[in-house]
């Protein structure tokens, strides 16, 4: 049993030296000559921003840029009438050529054909000769207003596409007229 005791005793005491060598302080391990260096707490690098997405086309501003467009197209539409065997424009007829300067001016990219009509009565050559002059009058007009002329043309139909076929007073007061088609 004598020996019993000595092997456990022995396992004790080298027990303890492994333990008691573990715990030695670190300025006594370090060999003779080593110079200890500090090593500073680094913060890891922070990772490179992602590039930011390439934006997506705005649907929306484009889809309210052409209702805006088409707007100004049906605002450009409407028509000018004239007198009984006349080219000059009304003061109606002006606010409304001004209207359409002010929209021709905000939308560069438009361009505007000026339809010249008449009424049946008169010969066919006159009547041609009428509408090219009322064409003229609102062309004229609007270049005045700062339209650039390029992006202006005028077209005569005289008698030949009436709004209201009915021969009667009413009828032609309706089909003396300018008509306005524009185009992007």
């Amino acid at each position: 049993m004598n020996t019993r005791l000595a092997l456990v005793m022995a396992m004790i005491l080298c027990f303890a030296i492994t333990i008691g060598a573990g715990c030695s302080s670190k300025s006594g391990s370090m060999p003779p000559g080593a110079t200890q260096v500090k090593v500073e707490d680094e913060t890891p690098p922070e990772p490179a921003p992602e590039p930011e997405p390439m934006p997506e086309p705005d649907y929306d501003q484009e889809a309210l840029m052409q209702q805006q467009r088409q707007e100004a197209a049906v605002q450009l539409g409407f028509m000018i009438n004239f007198a009984f065997d006349s080219y000059e424009l009304s003061q109606e007829a002006r606010d409304l050529l001004s209207q359409k300067a002010r929209l021709m001016k905000q939308y560069t990219g438009m361009t505007m054909v000026i339809e010249g009509y008449c009424d049946e009565r008169g010969t066919e050559e006159y009547n041609l000769a009428l509408g090219e002059k009322r064409a003229r009058a609102a062309f004229e007009h609007l270049v005045i207003l700062g339209v650039e002329p390029e992006r202006l043309s005028i077209v005569s139909f005289g008698e030949e596409r009436p709004l209201d076929p009915a021969h009667n007073e009413a009828a032609w007061a309706k089909n003396r007229r300018d008509e306005f088609k524009v185009s992007f």
